[in-house]
């Protein structure tokens, strides 16, 4: 009987509520299954916890998660509280502290979901997009100065390591090479970012040399958007910076139908600290409370998850059974369907029982 610890962080808005059918979908994989067991414990923390605590997480946070093989997140941010203290207060110093350093987002076109991309189908559109996710722009260096006066000044400075940029490089590479294409494209944008993105330019030359049998390419940002949208069956494995991934990864998901089923693992490659998976989608407070949030996003995160813990066959059972529910028509409103967040999972939790394979 193979056993893992999972902390679960439902946090804000319609997080808890895909979280808690994540939940079930891995108690379900684990009765059909029937010799892997995942121990689950639930962390109130979140925007709520901050109303109460001035905090979004207790100071002894990160030493009560690592000990935890995996953490899975629902989604930080509330209407009431800024956006940077909900972020940096709790998803951030997740990330930072355990140095999840590769963001990894899939995309692909579910079968039953109509991307808006016009003449584009399943198995079209089958990219994955790696963000550096410790540095770049997020490193959170910088400050205010004068603040209320005329002459205020309001510094961001993006920071870029050598170390930091060859690991996720490597990352890329090898992510590129395990797939069938062996294709990867760099996204810079070096013709104006003179030092740090020529940096990224020129540690991905040198980082390609390892890896002879991957083809790859050089794009800048803006012009890669254009790519996504009108070329999407020339791309495969994307890296790029924390910025810039992280607004290309949510086009990918728009491109795909919607951030409802968009996933993310944040990664310790060298597994020093447990990795943290969680929905691309946000707290999307317009919906909360309505039982129709898309669920899709937290399986596929958790289907990241298993495989990450060595359990590749459970991941690939649950995304038999996501794909197999979407193609029957059993989708939420959000993807041009009907049904409800408790619907889905229960056709996901009756398709892995009902699965032969």
């Amino acid at each position: 009987m193979r056993e893992y610890s999972i902390a679960a962080i439902p946090a804000d808005g319609i997080g808890p509520e895909v979280i808690a059918a994540g939940t079930r979908v891995l108690e379900a994989l684990q009765k059909r299954v029937g010799d892997v067991t995942f121990n689950v414990e639930t962390f109130d923390w979140g925007s709520a916890y901050y109303r109460k605590h001035g905090v979004m997480m207790p100071a002894d946070g990160l030493p009560k998660l690592k000990k935890f093989d995996a953490i899975y997140f629902g989604a930080v941010g509330a209407p009431d509280v800024p956006d940077h203290i909900t972020l940096w207060g709790l998803r951030l110093p997740i990330c930072q502290g355990f140095d999840q350093y590769a963001n990894v987002r899939p995309t692909k076109i579910l079968p039953g979901i109509t991307s808006p991309l016009r003449g584009v189908e399943t198995g079209d559109l089958d990219w994955v997009i790696v963000r550096e996710n410790s540095e770049g722009e997020y490193a959170g260096c910088g400050g205010r100065v004068h603040r209320g006066l005329p002459e205020e000044v309001g510094t961001e400075v993006s920071v870029f390591t050598r170390v930091g940029v060859i690991r996720i490089m490597r990352y890329a590479f090898k992510l590129a090479q395990s797939r069938p294409r062996k294709l990867l494209t760099v996204v810079t944008k070096s013709n104006a970012q003179r030092h740090g993105m020529v940096m990224w330019d020129e540690i991905a030359d040198e980082v390609s040399k390892d890896f002879p049998d991957v083809t790859w390419d050089k794009m800048l940002v803006d012009a890669m958007t254009v790519r996504m949208t009108l070329k999407p069956q020339s791309l495969d494995t994307i890296v790029a910076t924390n910025l810039h991934a992280d607004i290309l990864s949510d086009l990918a998901g728009a491109l795909a139908g919607s951030l409802g089923v968009a996933p993310t693992a944040n990664i310790d490659p060298e597994r020093r600290f447990p990795s943290m998976f969680e929905p691309i989608h946000g707290s999307a407070f317009d919906i909360t409370g309505k039982g129709i949030a898309n669920p899709v996003a937290s399986f596929w995160t958790a289907a990241q998850m298993l495989d990450h813990l060595g359990e590749p066959d459970a991941s690939a059972r649950l995304m038999r059974a996501v794909e197999k529910v979407c193609e029957a028509g059993i989708i939420t409103p959000d993807v041009g369907g009907k049904a409800t967040t408790k619907e889905v999972t229960d056709a996901v939790v009756d398709a892995i029982h009902s699965s032969n394979v």
